[in-house]
């Protein structure tokens, strides 16, 4: 399998929507035409975003928030089912870190967090406050 690595933001809104519903991210019946028209939004304004492709198609990808220097903060680490456990999230997370190298990394999650320990990320605490977007 040849998976291309790539940093670019502008990653394409259809693309980014159909790996956000193969993940469970996204639900057909509560995407609107303009919410997937927008889907990359959040990408375009994130401090790094890397993906991955195999043929052309996006099959993974994650986005960081950072202040580049003492925190940074992974966001929608995504990768097409059929593309798991072939090491393609790990490498993912390991381009963010080496783009951040002396950054303390955070991640907010529940059902990867095997995956994360895995990869050195240690329990930091429980607390997540959250107030909803217009979208969601």
């Amino acid at each position: 399998m040849n998976i291309e690595y790539k940093q670019h933001k502008n990653l394409p809104c259809d693309e980014l929507y159909q790996l956000f519903l193969a993940v469970g991210w996204a639900k057909e019946e509560e995407t609107t035409q303009e919410m997937i028209d927008n889907f990359n939004i959040g990408f375009l304004h994130s401090t790094f975003v890397f993906s991955a492709w195999a043929d052309g198609k996006l099959v993974g990808c994650v986005r960081v928030l950072s202040d580049l220097h003492f925190r940074s903060v992974i966001y929608d680490l995504a990768v097409l089912p059929a593309f798991q456990h072939k090491g393609i999230g790990s490498e993912l997370v390991r381009i963010c870190r080496q783009a951040c190298e002396g950054s303390e990394w955070l991640v907010q999650t529940d059902m990867a967090r095997g995956f994360y320990e895995k990869l050195g990320f240690r329990q930091k605490n429980d607390y997540f406050l959250t107030i909803p977007s217009k979208w969601f």
